[in-house]
């Protein structure tokens, strides 16, 4: 067995190593992680989260990928639990002007600690997803999350927020593939999920309109002024949930050249500034972790400051202060910053303001 699919050194044995629950969404990526554990050995059993009711399509897509893949399968029902640590945060930071990111509050409070839960019930060891990223032992019983081979594909910042109690057990066999290579072999499976397309929305609103579903929701964004470059008062807008640092299309503003959203006030006002400026020197973090535990030294690492952003150099104080190398496209708040030291994700911690 290769053991550059599972953490740490402890797999000597197939006792120690012939159980694993993975979760299955009933797209191409879990199913060929069911697989490429299967043909390590493993005796995989799949797990479905029922995060909403907007979820039932995916539930039955993981049943018919489980029944062609040929494994058991358990629905693991939320509860509430998915309201209270994802929907309403995430409601709540778009009403005040944030741009939040629900996988990034999903993955700790709620996907990982629920598959955990049911492998500990059915007394299996080992957990295991089809996200692109690798966990590595990089000292004697301390895990990291690590970036995937593939750069176009790497997840690993949507891991950042997960402990050791969980990457101490956790097996992420795509990390070694590129996307071309899991769909091909999918086909070759004769999988019906091999063509089905990625997913782009937020899983629990499937139209994409989360406006729309905040406000059905009877939650209120805040009202106020747009405030061009100059310190002009330019009217109302439609609401700050509407908006986020650095965007510039959408905004019906028309002042002779481009504008963006530069910041988003207490009170409701949208500050914007002229399109080439929208860059800061740094940011302040709030609730910042690191993934070997207690808390992230000061010093200069490589940060992400969105999922799809490239990493770029900074200072971190140890606190909360991070100082950009060179200035940064807008580090938007409610959006999550994370550390790596090369390849390594080392931790991170949710943007609470920008500072130019």
């Amino acid at each position: 067995m290769s053991d550059i699919l599972f953490p740490g050194n402890d797999f000597s044995t197939f006792e120690q190593q012939d159980k694993v629950l993975v979760g299955v969404s009933g797209g191409v990526d879990s199913a060929v992680c069911v697989h490429i554990l299967r043909d390590q050995g493993f005796a995989v059993t799949g797990a479905v989260i029922r995060f909403s009711p907007a979820h039932d399509k995916a539930v039955e897509e993981a049943q018919k990928a489980a029944a062609a893949l040929g494994i058991p399968l358990e629905v693991i029902e939320v509860g509430d639990l998915f309201e209270e640590q994802v929907v309403t945060p995430f409601c709540q930071a778009y009403c005040v002007g944030q741009t939040p990111n629900p996988c990034i509050l999903c993955n700790p409070a709620v996907k990982f600690l629920l598959l955990a839960q049911k492998a500990d019930e059915l007394g299996i060891r080992f957990i295991a997803t089809g996200h692109y990223a690798r966990v590595e032992e990089t000292a004697p019983g301390q895990y990291h999350i690590c970036k995937a081979a593939s750069t176009a594909r790497d997840q690993s910042y949507m891991l950042y927020r997960l402990g050791q109690d969980i990457l101490s057990r956790l097996c992420l066999p795509l990390g070694e593939f590129e996307k071309d290579d899991i769909r091909q072999i999918a086909r070759d499976l004769g999988l019906p999920c091999a063509d089905s397309p990625d997913s782009m929305e937020i899983c629990f609103i499937p139209d994409g309109d989360y406006a729309a579903f905040i406000r059905s929701r009877g939650m209120e964004d805040r009202a106020g002024r747009f405030i061009g470059p100059e310190g002009q008062d330019l009217g109302p807008h439609k609401g700050v949930m509407h908006y986020t640092l650095g965007q510039r299309k959408g905004l019906g503003i028309a002042l002779g050249k481009p504008v963006f959203v530069k910041a988003i006030r207490e009170n409701g006002d949208v500050q914007l500034g002229w399109a080439g400026e929208e860059f800061f020197s740094g940011m302040r973090l709030r609730d910042v972790c690191c993934a070997a535990g207690g808390s992230l030294p000061a010093g200069d690492y490589q940060v992400k400051i969105r999922s799809a952003a490239e990493p770029v150099p900074c200072h971190f104080d140890g606190k909360d202060l991070v100082q950009f190398a060179q200035p940064a496209r807008a580090p938007a708040p409610g959006q999550s910053a994370v550390f790596y030291g090369g390849g390594i994700l080392l931790g991170g911690g949710f943007i609470a303001e920008s500072i130019l």
